[in-house]
């Protein structure tokens, strides 16, 4: 309109003045659109009569000519310019609102195009340079610019710039100074500014600058450009960088990848760079940079075998050459990387159903470079790599594991030159890949305790690739391995199946001093988390690592017993495992081979200092560590001060490798245990000699002492090993023994003064704990030497009694002082040790110094007052000042941690009471107010210490509480409760929480506790009932907690006797049997993370003392099938002649049934392995256990029950355990054969199949016809019933029909009897024979003939025999096992002869006494058809959704059409401004439908690629006639950028469906009015040419698995959502 208004203006000679002054606009306003647009078009309309061609006809004279020209001048600086300054102002004040953005972006695009429309018309070229230059400043941000996207003062937003730029650039092309500054502002913005504005350079300004070049101008451009971005990926090699350049490269791909061109242009392909920012785009995070990056190698590729020239044309000086093609192998080269692609666009799926069709081509590109890889070298094993890094990074694990386990498989890694050029990618992406530990769960086939299928291939692995590798490589790469282990946190499970691959190498030594650091750095920094037993296990592997690759000649002893101080004595490395002898034979043998070490004072290997290479000094063992044992007593003066004690490490190096040197000689020929030891501590033994009558001996050196003798004796014991006889097989512990007690005596009195007064500061806190440790040990040594243990329990130990006592019953000061609450401290820590001593039974009951502890019972309870308390939980208290001494300073940070003194104080405290509290000497019951208030400050202790120093009070809260239960039934609740509450607050804490559990378990659960009934102690047993419940729901998180409880509870009320007493204890169980119904159906379904945990903690245990850590770890047994074996063995002790035995079994029976009841009528789905079926399944392997100690009463009330849970729907073992139950009691129990026949009656639409569980039964009917009455009768009865059912519709229903009625044919005897009745069987004999020859006759083929055998052969039907198959195995284990259950269900015998309180006997046996069944395979005999899969051909079985990638890079028509067609938006019908752009999908089904949505929701017009698909059947099925009403334009895909470039310059904003990094949620999304929907092809999305067009990216949510919507439907989405919002805005 606006047009035809301006041709009519024109033609009638106006005035000029008039027209240009009512279009213009004032320069600070801001015009609507509409009036901006006018002006262009009355400018546009002056251009033909300005035009010079035309000077015959112009209307204009010279003058008015260049006046004209002016005005048109005049508008670029007071109209252009202005308004696009006031559309930055206002960009940046609005950014966010979508109305303001819109608004701007439609005014840019419309200053933009009158722009475009004066600068041609001033027909000067300083003219356009100086609007560039004052526009170019917008481009050249500084860094904090840059950083907030926010232009300076007076310049134009990078939007904007951008904009008005891309309109100057064609006028520009003269100016090349202008031009250079322009490309190199543009690419200094790609490296700052933000994603979307990168896009928007990269289109409108490189777009144009290119489009603007022709010749040698073009050819510097695309060199600029490329070094430049080649540069920038070189220097800053991260995902942001590549991103960025793979964008940039993308879009310049039809300039640089043109075929036909010169050949002095530049070629990307030339560029190694260049190939690097393809593969490291490849393996990128974000899927659209993958795209690109595969886009452009199709290009390159595409290129190359359209040229047919080699490529690198000649030798390049670049090292590495990555891509090459031969055009005399074109072939090769083409099917090469075809598969490639497909396999690098099939791995975008995340299914793995999809991939592994696939996979197979891995094997093809692998063969293919392997094979060429000995030749011409024209494909780089780099690619391969991308390959696996991109299977790596899948978010589907099941394809991250295919492509671990293809990589561990790898044949080509035999070649050397494949090993090498795998090898920093082994270090690299495949190490962090193998930290994932889903990695390594046990696989199809495998049973719980093998190792894992990835263990197995990772050892294989590891033995191929480090033979494969160039022997000058293999020590860098091991160290770059290791190096990376310790690098970042590993879990438990991969770093132990690493190292354990590790050690299994049999490499020559590799690892010098820096592999040993490697090996230091793992042990500190990456396994301190881990589980205990899978940390030692880890551990040994490790040791062993370093014995096999470590190069002794360039490592010292000082290296590697400083490597072995982070071996942990209770975790791996303890003495007497096969791990140190292993490490005392590698000693020995090496001895003399390690690098000598010259240390300070001397050249010999007997001093200290440095090392150094000196091969000719040979340092021994012996040698060294008589040098060390020296040099670590070797102490300087005492300064007179207080010191810290020694760092305890020292002495554990020390001592650790004396024990080794020992135990090396000893294994020796010739070792002498006694005089060699003697000699090698007699430096130590020396000093211990003079500690208590040498005044001058340092301090230090004292304390040196007595901890490498402690460490000493801690170090050599051996797992286990303290019964006499076998501390007597120990040489070395009893020369050592006979040693130290040389010099016992000053030991002894040297710590009794110390302990007596002598320590006062601060330091001698943690000094005290050393002397007690001491003190403990010389105990241990001394029960096998009465005369010394005489003396100490004699003298010693009461006089530190007496003198402890004292120290405490002094009067407290006002302002207590360090000495004297430091003093208070060491005497309680003293009492403590001595009580513990007692505990421990280690001291005689009849010494003095169990008559000296009953003073203790006088300081704690006031013996005036039998009521009181005397010094009964007291605390340190803080002392104010430190004491004027010259340490003071030094001693000051320590009153910080007072609070840990003051804890041990309080914790020594209880263990005292704790011992006087359980010991006959303390009669505190007499005084029930005594124990309350002692039961009080239980409390308050619970609520002061912390957590890992409570089990004192536990275990004097265990003996009180009893006494308290009734009378004081709220303070007994509430320090249950307590209690509670802090062993769940040390849940996450393993050292903490295993201890505290026990002791509380021991003290809520105690079995006086356990007696209270609910009238009793009502609050008091809720809580207690509460608990339990607790317990059971922290037990499904974490495992063995209710393995506490149930062992306890059962231990608790076995039967152990008979009377009264014992009748008490056993009842307690009717007041907690909640309990026992729970654990006879425990066992949670794990996490898989669980599983795993326990899966690999059972193989390291079936590992036997193979692995030091089964000997060394103290593991609890956490088994998660512990409970029920407990519960099991327990019920097996019970009598049914014990009256209380049998109310327990009834009532559990009952309570057994109704949970699974209430299971089969609950909805919760059912499906094999579920919790729902394995609880069922428990529950009948209990009831099965427990069926022949039920009395004949009982069992009348339960066989209906029985009956009915037959007719539930139920998994295959449940129904074998229900069937079995049935038979079992129809054979002990006949009398209720009626009730079985009973069921045959029920209603056919309610048994459907379930009837299949009775006729079971009555295949194993000859197990229980001789136990019935009028057996003709009955068996007659069971053939009129199967009759019936072998006409039924149901196949399988059919099946068991067939085989009961073959079964109970076969029963001869009775049959003869039947037929010498008085009825005799008549025609009934005839039919019967029929149906069974039937039977075998027409099912002799197909599935039909399978299934008869099948069903014929199961193991129920055939190896069981009811009867004599009955015991714990095969209800436990074996048929768990032929039933398909999970592995974990599967209860092995040796688990129930563990526990001492199962009770075989003849009606229940262990084992089964027939191996038959053992023998047996697991299955159903259901058939079910695995066809085998064949072998693929070329394109077979690859999902469609990827094609030939080469259809993609079609030629094209080369001129742009844009026809409507002439029928379209006829009757006025009004259209929005929306544009659906399909020109991308070339289904004709997708289209048509897409064609009627447009219409529908009123597009303005639908472009497709073809405008032939119109008359296409199949589009016009789903159109239904919608093309008649919707305009449809026509660009092909090759003119799709040029149009959306028009389209850009029109103000459309580009839309495209992608999911990427920066793409908005369709929820959030706000269309602008003028939008083009840009839609992708259905098997490739959006080209990666065309993603950086597009404004924005919009993804629709999704919720499911599978990734993608069929692209009409994510159309329609979209349409409607614009629609939607357009409407509700309109």
């Amino acid at each position: 309109m606006h047009s035809v208004l301006i041709k009519a203006l024109l033609s009638s000679s106006p005035n000029y003045d008039i027209v240009f002054e009512t279009l213009s606009w004032p320069s600070e306003a801001w015009p609507e659109t509409e009036r901006v647009e006018a002006l262009t078009t009355f400018i546009e309309g002056l251009g033909p009569l300005l035009s010079d061609s035309s000077t015959d006809t112009t209307p204009f004279t010279a003058a008015k000519r260049q006046y004209i020209i002016g005005k048109v001048e005049s508008v670029i600086w007071t109209q252009c310019l202005p308004l696009l300054s006031k559309i930055s102002e206002e960009a940046v004040a609005s950014k966010g609102i979508a109305s303001h953005d819109m608004r701007c972006r439609e005014s840019t695009a419309a200053a933009c195009r009158l722009l475009s429309v004066c600068v041609p018309l001033c027909g000067n070229a300083a003219v356009t340079g100086r609007v560039a230059l004052s526009v170019l400043p917008s481009l050249q941000l500084s860094k904090t610019e840059a950083e907030e996207e926010q232009p300076g003062q007076g310049r134009l937003t990078v939007e904007v710039a951008i904009e008005v730029m891309a309109v100057l650039l064609p006028t520009l092309s003269s100016d090349e100074q202008l031009t250079l500054s322009t490309l190199s502002s543009a690419l200094s913005c790609i490296k700052r500014l933000s994603d979307a504005l990168v896009s928007k350079i990269t289109v409108r300004l490189l777009f144009t600058l290119l489009s603007c070049s022709s010749g040698a101008r073009l050819r510097d451009t695309l060199q600029l450009i490329l070094e430049d971005l080649c540069s920038w990926h070189l220097s800053n090699r991260t995902p942001v960088v590549t991103e960025r350049t793979l964008l940039c490269l993308t879009a310049l791909s039809d300039q640089l990848l043109k075929p036909h061109r010169p050949s002095s242009q530049t070629d990307p392909r030339l560029s190694l760079q260049f190939w690097r920012m393809l593969q490291d785009g490849l393996t990128h995070r974000d899927n659209v940079s993958r795209k690109r990056a595969l886009y452009l190698l199709k290009r390159c590729v595409a290129l190359s075998e359209e040229e047919e020239a080699e490529c690198p044309r000649s030798p390049s000086g670049e090292d590495e050459i990555l891509f090459r093609w031969d055009p005399n192998r074109s072939k090769l080269l083409r099917e090469f990387w075809e598969d490639f692609a497909l396999v690098m666009e099939t791995l975008e799926e995340n299914q793995i159903h999809v991939v592994r069709p696939v996979l197979n081509r891995i094997d093809m590109l692998i063969q293919t470079t392997a094979l060429d890889s000995q030749g011409s070298g024209l494909f780089h094993p780099s690619w391969l790599l991308c390959v696996y890094q991109r299977m790596f990074h899948s978010e589907n694990k099941s394809l991250m594991r295919e492509g671990v386990c293809h990589l561990l498989e790898l044949q080509a890694l035999q070649q050397p030159a494949f090993a090498s050029a795998f090898s920093q990618f082994i270090v690299g992406p495949f190490m962090d890949v193998l930290s994932e530990s889903s990695l390594f769960h046990r696989t199809i086939g495998q049973s719980i305790g093998d190792l894992p299928e990835l263990g197995v291939k990772l050892q294989l692995f590891m033995a191929t690739f480090f033979s494969s590798l160039p022997s000058e490589d293999r020590g860098s790469v091991l160290l770059q391995l290791i190096q990376r282990l310790g690098s970042q946190h590993w879990c438990a499970v991969p770093i132990l199946f690493l190292f354990q691959a590790l050690s299994t190498l049999s490499l020559s030594p590799l690892l010098g001093t820096d592999g040993l650091t490697a090996f230091r750095e793992v042990l500190r920094c990456t396994m301190i988390t881990h589980q205990v037993l899978l940390r030692g296990a880890a551990q040994c592997f490790l040791l062993n690592c370093a014995l096999c690759l470590t190069e002794v000649s360039t490592v010292t002893l000082d290296d590697f017993f400083s490597l072995l101080m982070h071996f942990r004595a209770d975790e791996s490395l303890c003495r007497g495992t096969q791990l140190w002898n292993q490490l005392c034979a590698w000693l020995s043998d090496n001895e003399g081979s390690f690098k000598p070490c010259i240390r300070d004072g001397g050249s010999g290997p007997q001093h200290g200092g440095d090392c150094t290479g000196d091969a000719t000094n040979k340092e021994t063992v012996r040698a060294y560590v008589q040098s060390e044992i020296n040099t670590f007593l070797r102490v300087p003066a005492s300064t007179g001060q207080t010191e810290r004690l020694p760092d305890p490490r020292e002495a554990d190096k020390l001592a650790r490798s004396i024990l080794l040197c020992v135990d090396m000689e000893k294994s020796g020929p010739g070792g002498k245990t006694s005089s060699g030891l003697e000699s090698l501590l007699s430096p130590l033994l020396d000093t211990l000699s003079r500690v208590s009558t040498n005044v001058y001996l340092p301090l230090r050196k004292t304390d040196k002492s007595l901890q490498l003798m402690l460490r000493l004796f801690q170090l050599g014991g051996r797992p286990g090993c303290w019964h006499v006889g076998e501390r007597e097989a120990d040489s070395v512990m009893v020369a050592m023994e006979k040693i130290i007690v040389k010099v016992v005596d000053p030991i002894q009195e040297f710590i009794l003064r110390r302990l007596c007064g002598e320590l006062q500061e601060l330091f001698d806190v943690d000094r005290a704990e050393l002397y007690l440790c001491v003190l403990r040990q010389l105990v241990v040594i001394y029960s096998a030497m009465p005369e010394h243990h005489s003396k100490m329990q004699q003298t010693y130990f009461p006089k530190l009694i007496n003198n402890s006592l004292k120290i405490l019953q002094q009067p407290t000061q006002q302002i207590p002082s360090v000495a004297s609450q430091v003093a208070r401290a060491v005497a309680m820590a003293s009492l403590a040790t001595v009580c513990g001593l007692v505990e421990q039974q280690v001291i005689d009951r009849r010494s003095e110094t169990i008559s000296v502890l009953k003073s203790l019972r006088d300081y704690f309870y006031s013996p005036q007052k039998q009521l009181s308390l005397g010094h009964f939980s007291q605390t340190l208290l803080k002392p104010q000042t430190v004491d004027c001494s010259s340490d003071a300073g030094v001693q000051a940070p320590l009153l910080q941690d007072w609070g840990r003194i003051a804890a041990h104080f309080m914790r020594d405290q209880w263990m005292c009471l704790s011992l006087l509290v359980v010991t006959e000497s303390v009669e505190t019951s007499r005084a029930p107010e005594t124990l309350k208030a002692a039961l009080g400050c239980c409390v308050e202790a619970l609520a002061l210490l912390p957590s890992n120093l409570v089990l004192p009070v536990l275990t004097f809260m265990e003996a009180v509480l009893p006494q308290l239960a009734v009378c004081e039934e709220a303070l007994c609740v509430e320090a249950v409760t307590l209690t509670w509450e802090l062993v769940q607050g040390v849940s996450t804490n393993p050292h903490d929480f295993w201890p505290t559990l026990k002791g509380f378990v021991s003290m809520a659960f105690h079995h006086n506790l356990l007696e209270l009934t609910d009238t009793q102690a009502p609050r008091l047993t809720a809580t207690l009932k509460q608990i339990g419940s607790e317990l059971m729901e922290l037990s499904q998180s974490k495992t063995g907690v209710f393995n506490v409880l149930v062992q306890h509870c059962c231990q608790t009320w076995v039967p152990t006797g008979s009377g009264d007493q014992a009748d008490a204890k056993f009842s307690s169980v009717f007041n907690h049997i909640n309990i026992l119904t729970e654990a006879c159906v425990y066992g949670p379904v794990f996490r898989r993370d669980q599983r795993l945990i326990q899966d690999v903690q059972t193989y390291v245990e079936q590992l036997g003392e193979e692995c030091a850590a089964n000997v060394v770890v103290t593991c609890d047994n956490r088994d998660d099938q512990l409970p029920r074996t407990c519960v099991l063995a327990f019920l097996s002790c019970l009598n049914s002649s014990n009256p209380l035995h049998e109310r327990l079994m009834e009532d559990l029976v009952t309570r057994l049934l109704k949970k699974d009841k209430e299971i089969s009528k609950s909805k919760v789905r059912y499906y094999s392995n579920s919790l729902q079926h394995r609880v069922k399944n428990r529950v009948w392997q209990t009831l099965l256990l427990l069926l022949p100690k039920l009395k004949e009463e009982f069992v009348a009330s339960l066989v209906t029950h029985v009956f009915e849970a037959g007719f539930c729907s139920n998994q295959a073992s449940v129904k074998y355990l229900i069937e079995w139950m049935m038979i079992l009691v129809l054979v002990q129990y006949p009398q209720h054969i009626d009730g079985f026949w009973t069921c045959f009656s029920v209603d056919q639409e309610k048994t459907k199949t379930s009837i299949c569980t009775f006729l079971s039964v009555l295949v194993h009917l000859n197990i229980i016809m001789p136990k019935l009455k009028d057996k003709a009768v009955q068996w007659r009865k069971a053939l009129d019933v199967i009759l019936q059912w072998c006409f039924s519709h149901n196949f399988s229903v059919r099946l068991y029909a067939l085989l009961a009625l073959k079964r109970v044919w076969s029963l001869a005897e009775v049959r003869a009897e039947a037929e010498e009745g008085a009825d005799g069987l008549g025609g009934l004999s005839t039919v019967i024979k029929a149906c069974l020859n039937q039977a075998e006759a027409m099912q002799s083929t197909g599935n039909a003939n399978k299934n008869w055998i099948r069903i014929q052969e199961h193991f129920f039907f055939g190896a069981f025999h009811p009867i004599r198959d009955y015991s714990v195995e095969t209800i436990f284990y074996t048929f768990p096992s032929l039933s398909e259950l999970a592995d974990d269900e599967w209860i092995p015998p040796w688990k129930f002869e563990k526990l001492l309180c199962f009770s075989e006997s003849p009606s229940l046996p262990l084992r089964n006494p027939v191996p038959d069944l053992s023998q047996l395979q697991p299955g159903d005999w259901i058939q079910q058809d695995k066809g085998e899969q064949d072998k693929e051909e070329r394109w077979a079985e690859v999902q469609k959704k990827i094609t030939p990638w080469r259809l993609g890079i079609q030629e094209q028509e080369p001129e742009l059409q844009l026809v409507p067609q002439q029928r379209a938006a006829r009757l006025g019908k009004l259209h929005g401004t929306l544009l659906v752009v399909a020109s991308l999908i070339d289904k004709p089904t997708n289209l048509g439908g897409l064609c009627r949505t447009c219409e529908i929701f009123g597009a303005s017009a639908l472009v497709l690629d073809s405008l032939r698909h119109v008359s296409d059947k199949h589009f016009q099925s789903l159109s239904v006639s919608a093309e008649l009403w919707l305009p449809l334009l026509e660009v092909k895909p090759v003119e799709l950028a040029d149009f959306l470039q028009v389209k850009k310059s029109e103000g459309y904003c580009i839309v495209g469906v992608e999911q990427t990094a920066n793409s908005q949620s369709l929820q959030d999304y706000q269309f602008p009015e003028k939008t083009l929907l840009l839609l992708g092809n259905e098997r490739e999305g959006i080209p990666a040419n065309l993603l950086q067009l597009l404004d924005v990216c919009v993804e629709i949510p999704q919720q499911g698995v599978i990734r993608s919507l069929n692209v009409h439907v994510s159309a329609a989405l979209l349409i409607w959502e614009y629609t939607r919002q357009h409407l509700a805005s309109g």
